[in-house]
């Protein structure tokens, strides 16, 4: 599959190039001189992984996502859930790689490996849910409980599907791949090695073109050619790779599908290239301009919080708390009380003495956040 760029569509594309050029360039300078840019950039990692689902029409809950990623579930993890998890996973080897790596062969072959254990959700030591009393021993048992059902119904499922495997061997694939030893998720007619090839070969011509013209080529190719079925939401982040690798966003992972969340899904899925062309920069526009606005928020609260700290102690853990605050887009006070290493009443005074909003609204469950 070969792509080209035309005068005709370079013509027709051009001012939305030149609004997100702009866009872009703004939101770069702004996050790489704020002092709040570090906590941006930890949050964009959990709305642009709950916006990847979002693109794929599923609805995971930023609040979920923030527990499971702290190891505190409330609740048995969803597919979905542990599929935004493995996205948020993804951003941060991204980010804390060179910025060229993650287009690289080798870069490719990691993250395309990387989604293979995405229907398994992380290690979690307890259930229980967050709280500042005590639970119910009736309830961490019923938890527990419920933990060991679900992993006895996947690995029943496994099983089921690799006996009936072996009863039709005649409809075995021939060649297994070797990351797949069950053979569970093979598919001759869909050779991801050769798409990831066909898509390779789109970097040189994305290299000649504006960085972010060429973002939503690559992102565009992504979407037509598909190299990864259970990973396809692997496109956007390659595409924010691809505008750090160019410098043209090196101060943080760029968040394409916060911006592209707001596209409606005809223009993104259209027959015509130049309205998919025209959609993809127009998200990377809406999603600088959010971008923009939350660090004018994430400002803001950082100040009023400085205001509640400044005249206290050298060893106060108000300035550590400020700093996780803003990290996240919610804390509780078992998260807090874990990253500071405190105990929960301390949390609690902590959380009532810097200021922030509770978002819940309920004496027990309770969550805080910059609103």
């Amino acid at each position: 599959m070969r792509y080209e760029i035309d005068n005709a569509l370079l013509k027709s594309l051009l001012p939305a190039v030149v609004q997100a050029e702009d866009m872009l360039a703004r939101l770069d300078e702004r996050a790489a001189r704020s002092p709040v840019g570090e906590g941006f950039t930890e949050r964009g990692h959990f709305f642009d992984a709950a916006g990847a689902l979002w693109v794929a029409g599923e609805l995971v809950h930023i609040e979920d996502l923030v527990l499971h990623d702290a190891h505190m579930d409330s609740r048995t993890p969803s597919h979905e859930l542990t599929i935004a998890h493995a996205v948020l996973r993804a951003r941060r080897r991204i980010w804390t790689a060179d910025p060229t790596w993650a287009l690289s062969a080798a870069g490719l072959n990691a993250l395309a490996g990387a989604g293979l254990d995405e229907g398994t959700a992380p290690e979690i030591k307890s259930l229980r849910p967050v709280e500042e009393e005590a639970d119910d021993p009736d309830e961490l048992l019923a938890a527990e409980l419920a933990e060991i059902d679900a992993v006895l119904a996947r690995s029943q499922k496994l099983l089921d599907a690799h006996i009936g495997k072996e009863a039709e061997p005649e409809e075995r694939p021939k060649e297994k791949r070797s990351d797949d030893p069950l053979g569970l998720f093979g598919d001759d007619e869909w050779d991801e090695g050769l798409r990831l090839a066909d898509w390779r070969a789109v970097l040189p011509l994305a290299g000649d073109l504006p960085p972010v013209l060429a973002a939503a080529v690559l992102f565009e190719a992504w979407e037509r050619i598909e190299p990864l079925r259970r990973q396809n939401w692997l496109g956007g982040l390659l595409a924010s790779s691809h505008l750090r690798a160019r410098g043209k966003v090196a101060s943080h992972l760029f968040s394409f599908y916060g911006g592209l969340k707001t596209v409606r899904h005809e223009r993104r899925r259209s027959r015509d290239r130049l309205t998919r062309l025209l959609a993809f920069l127009e998200a990377m526009s809406e999603s600088a301009a959010t971008g923009l606005k939350e660090m004018d928020r994430l400002t803001l609260a950082r100040t009023q919080m400085e205001l509640r700290f400044r005249d206290r102690r050298s060893n106060s853990s108000l300035p550590q708390l400020a700093d996780f605050v803003l990290s996240r887009p919610m804390v509780s006070s078992a998260m807090v009380a874990k990253q500071l290493k405190v105990t929960s009443r301390g949390a609690l005074n902590l959380l009532n003495e810097i200021g922030i909003r509770e978002m819940t609204g309920r004496g027990r469950y309770r969550a805080w956040g910059i609103l």
